[in-house]
């Protein structure tokens, strides 16, 4: 994916484009559509609450509750069509998935800005599944320290994993994109550890 010989920093990071093929990505997209439970949340920043720019949902084992932006995400039951996601997702990178987050951005006024997965109870290593269906949208991912910036077109029916020291030394985001045109629904696998998580409510 990146140059041997270029020494800018690099994310640890695996790329599948044609992970899916077309026309089952736009089967996979229209059941998740039906069958997700969509909902806009509101995130805390300095101004206040504000509504994300974006639908979401999370999916997954019961204990696998998850705070971020002061939303806590309590686990939907898995669906059909993501439970599928979810088995193909773990063969692909040798690992276990035990929760999701869905997004979904319904035109390019729809975004999510810069941060790192780096919660406490994803570890300090985690490996992170990002399937993408639908429009493509562009993913930027940029060093922390160095601010050196990689760019990928995320296309429908690809696969991006990201691993290793990635959310502790890097920053990625989905940017506004007024020129994209139609739907993208994304998910984000992960393995979240109940017993890491620093507010055990429930």
């Amino acid at each position: 994916m990146f140059d041997l010989f270029d020494d800018i920093p690099k994310p640890d990071i695996e790329w599948h484009p044609d992970w899916i093929e077309a026309d089952a990505g736009s089967d996979l997209m229209g059941a998740l559509i039906a069958e997700v439970q969509w909902q806009q949340d509101t995130m805390t920043t300095p101004g206040g609450r504000v509504p994300l720019p974006r639908l979401t949902a999370w999916q997954g084992e019961p204990d696998a509750v998850y705070v971020y932006s002061g939303i806590r995400n309590m686990p939907q039951p898995w669906t059909p069509a993501v439970a599928q996601l979810r088995a193909r997702a773990e063969a692909a990178c040798g690992a276990r998935f035990n929760s999701v987050l869905l997004n979904r951005y319904r035109s390019g006024a729809d975004s999510m800005g810069w941060h790192a997965d780096k919660e406490r109870e994803l570890g300090p290593e985690p490996i992170i599944a990002s399937v993408s269906l639908g429009a493509t949208r562009t993913f930027e991912c940029r060093h922390a320290r160095t601010h050196a910036t990689h760019t990928l077109a995320l296309t429908h029916g690809s696969l991006l994993v990201m691993r290793g020291r990635t959310q502790q030394e890097w920053v990625h985001r989905v940017p506004k994109e007024p020129g994209a045109r139609g739907a993208r629904i994304n998910l984000t696998f992960r393995w979240v550890d109940a017993s890491k998580r620093v507010d055990k409510r429930t």
